[in-house]
C-alpha cells in the first residue's frame, strides 16, 4: 500500500520555510498599527500633562534675578526651572519663609522684572505658549516668584541697627522682632534698603526677593491700595525644587525667619548676609 506521508521533495512539505512576503505583510501591519495608535498616544500624553500642570504641579521658568542666589534667573544665562506644588495650599495657607509663585496684581503689571517678547507670528506664538506649559520657555503671563516675609495682621518694616527686617504680630507694638534670613543676597555687601512700617491686610502676604536690593517686590508697590501686598488667592503654589538645569538640581529651603529659635541676636551674623557677584 503506498505511503500517504509526503516525501522530502514533496511541494506540500509543511516543514519548508514560509514565503518571505508573508513576513513583510506582517511587519507592514505592525507598522500601520503603530501609526494609527500614535495620535491617540499623543493626545493622551497632552491631556495628562494638562491635568497634572493644572491641578498638581507645574514647571516654571525663573524670569529674573530677584531670587538669587536661591534661584538663578538673568538675561543671557540658563534660567532655573522650578517645580511648583499646586496642592499644598489647598490644605493650608502660605507661611513666612515659603517661596511662592503667584499671579501679580494689576498694579504689578508694569514690573521691571519682565520683558514681554511675544512673537508676531501666530504659529511661533502658539509654540511658545506650548513650551511655556512644560517650562521650556518663559510664560507670557505675569507670574512672580518671591519669599513670604509677613502674613495678614502683621506689621513689617526695615531696618534695625543691624540692617534686619522686623515683624510685629497683630496687637504687638512695632517694630517687633528682627528676622533671621540666611537666604538673602546683598550684592557687593550693600545694606538692604529701609522702608517704613506696613501693616499686612488679612488675607494678604508681604513678599520679598532673596536678592534683596534687586527685587521689584512688595516694597515697590506700597501705594497700590493694598500696601504692596498680594492676595492669598493669587498664590499658584509653593516652589519645591530646581529641576533644570541638571547641575543645579536641589530642593528649595524654606526656613521660617520668624521662628522663635531664629530670632535670638546670637543667631545673626553680619557676614552671613553679604553676597558677591
Amino acid at each position: 500500500m503506498p505511503s500517504t506521508e509526503p516525501s522530502r521533495g514533496d511541494p506540500d512539505d509543511t516543514d519548508r520555510p514560509r514565503p518571505r512576503h508573508r513576513h513583510r505583510r506582517q511587519r507592514r501591519r505592525k507598522k500601520g498599527s503603530f501609526w494609527r495608535e500614535l495620535p491617540i498616544l499623543l493626545v493622551t500624553a497632552l491631556v495628562l500633562t494638562f491635568l497634572i500642570q493644572t491641578f498638581l504641579a507645574r514647571v516654571y521658568v525663573i524670569p529674573s534675578a530677584s531670587m538669587e542666589q536661591t534661584l538663578q534667573g538673568c538675561t543671557g544665562c540658563t534660567n532655573d526651572r522650578v517645580l511648583v506644588d499646586k496642592v499644598v495650599f489647598r490644605f493650608g495657607e502660605p507661611s513666612p519663609g515659603d517661596v511662592v509663585v503667584f499671579r501679580g496684581p494689576d498694579s504689578w503689571a508694569d514690573s521691571a522684572e519682565f520683558e514681554r517678547s511675544e512673537p508676531d507670528n501666530v504659529l511661533l506664538r502658539g509654540l511658545q505658549q506650548a513650551a511655556a506649559l512644560i517650562g521650556l520657555a518663559p510664560p507670557d503671563e505675569r507670574d512672580f516668584v518671591k519669599r513670604v516675609i509677613a502674613v495678614g495682621g502683621q506689621t513689617v518694616q526695615c531696618c534695625d541697627d543691624r540692617n534686619r527686617v522686623q515683624v510685629a504680630d497683630a496687637g504687638e507694638a512695632a517694630p517687633g522682632q528682627p528676622l533671621t534670613e540666611p537666604y538673602i543676597f546683598l550684592a557687593g555687601g550693600q545694606p538692604q534698603e529701609s522702608f517704613p512700617p506696613v501693616t499686612v491686610p488679612e488675607g494678604h502676604l508681604w513678599v520679598m526677593g532673596d536678592n534683596r536690593n534687586n527685587s521689584a517686590d512688595s516694597r515697590r508697590h506700597v501705594d497700590d491700595g493694598a500696601n504692596g501686598t498680594i492676595p492669598i488667592d493669587n498664590v499658584i503654589g509653593k516652589a519645591r525644587a530646581v529641576v533644570l538645569p541638571p547641575d543645579r538640581w536641589k530642593g528649595i529651603d524654606d526656613p521660617n525667619p520668624q521662628a522663635a529659635d531664629a530670632l535670638g541676636s546670637s543667631a545673626w551674623h553680619p557676614g552671613l548676609h553679604r553676597g558677591r557677584h
